[in-house]
């Protein structure tokens, strides 16, 4: 397994080529762009440029609309349901995140949910437009359906990610982000890259058996829940993914369970959809609401420092603080390059020769 290291200006003007090339105005291209990059640099590599390929297949199969009409269809003073009129979940979350600030800056919270949408890659990127706010962010969405409900072998809800993000002071947000399933589809995919397998309690076969092979889901296993199986808490990972579905989906009008449209290749639509598209759901919420944002964030910083100094079980191991891995990989990345495995280069390469922009190595 080899990587090549690229500097981020590289990478971000390889991808916005391929959003132009898509049909994306500028500022949906760039957009779009950005989402995927934020990706990269914060060590989230399943969801960044790797992507890029699994945008252009569902594009060019009519399932992604490069000019969207994005819209809100239905409003309250601090709600609203915005119909995302099939276009890139890149730009229609952001959207729909944008409505929900704008809202809390007036009433003090702001939620939105959204229909028609596609995959809005990491959910961290949004919830992190309402921390530059001084607000609490919350994101979350529906997706592929790959993971099996506690007691079942069947593929009903999706890895149904949901984060939140908190504004500090003198550290960086807290920001939980992570999927409702054991493990998320992209870490499968990051596996079967170096060809290795996957830990026990991640997926379970098309029989209901634990496998630790990584292209399981392939030949009709599932991921389980968070929680891996029932002895260890799954039916807690099948409530949340469970929650995220309804929110995202079922409130929204957007497609839930089974229904929810893949990004994955290996499937395709049911032919009886309930909803429009995939759904996300979107908030937004004023620390000032609650009480003076300076002495909030004062006191996150006292909880975090807390934390840090919790007594390590191990020696040279520590106590981590949600979204403190992802921030320095960002440091660094944004210094020294963004690393990306030469499977997907070769792959990215291939994808350039295809629409026709210019290569990336």
């Amino acid at each position: 397994m080899n990587f090549i290291t690229f500097p981020e200006h590289q990478l971000r003007s390889f991808t916005y080529s391929v959003f132009k090339k898509m049909g994306c105005s500028d500022d949906h291209a760039e957009l779009a762009t950005d989402v995927l990059i934020k990706s990269d640099l914060r060590g989230i590599d399943s969801h960044g440029v790797a992507r890029l390929s699994g945008y252009v297949r569902l594009w060019e199969k009519c399932r992604i609309n490069a000019t969207p009409d994005i819209r809100i269809v239905h409003e309250t003073p601090t709600t609203a349901t915005v119909d995302g009129d099939g276009g890139l979940g890149l730009v229609v979350a952001p959207f729909a995140m944008k409505v929900a600030i704008e809202k809390a800056e007036k009433y003090g919270s702001g939620w939105v949910a959204v229909k028609n949408s596609n995959h809005f890659g990491i959910a961290g990127y949004h919830a992190l437009m309402a921390v530059e706010k001084d607000m609490i962010g919350i994101s979350m969405t529906n997706a592929s359906p790959l993971v099996a409900p506690t007691y079942s072998n069947e593929r009903l809800l999706g890895t149904n990610p949901m984060c939140y993000a908190f504004p500090a002071g003198k550290y960086p947000p807290l920001i939980v982000d992570m999927a409702t399933a054991a493990a998320a589809n992209g870490k499968l995919e990051i596996a079967q890259r170096a060809n290795k397998d996957v830990p026990n309690g991640w997926i379970q076969d098309k029989d209901g058996q634990n496998s630790i092979n990584p292209n399981e889901l392939k030949k009709g296993g599932s991921l389980l829940p968070l929680g891996s199986d029932k002895d260890h808490g799954s039916h807690k990972g099948y409530g949340l993914g469970a929650t995220v579905d309804i929110l995202s989906a079922v409130l929204s009008g957007a497609n839930y369970g089974p229904w929810a449209p893949p990004f994955v290749s290996f499937l395709e639509p049911p032919s009886d959809p309930v909803g429009e598209g995939i759904g996300h759901f979107l908030g937004a919420m004023r620390v000032d609401g609650f009480r003076p944002a300076v002495d909030f964030k004062a006191h996150l910083d006292n909880w975090i420092s807390r934390f840090k100094t919790a007594k390590a079980v191990e020696v040279g191991k520590k106590v981590i603080i949600p979204g403190e891995p992802e921030h320095e990989f960002e440091v660094e990345r944004k210094i020294n390059g963004i690393p990306v495995i030469d499977v997907v280069v070769n792959d990215l390469n291939l994808l350039a020769e295809k629409i026709g922009v210019a290569k990336l190595a």
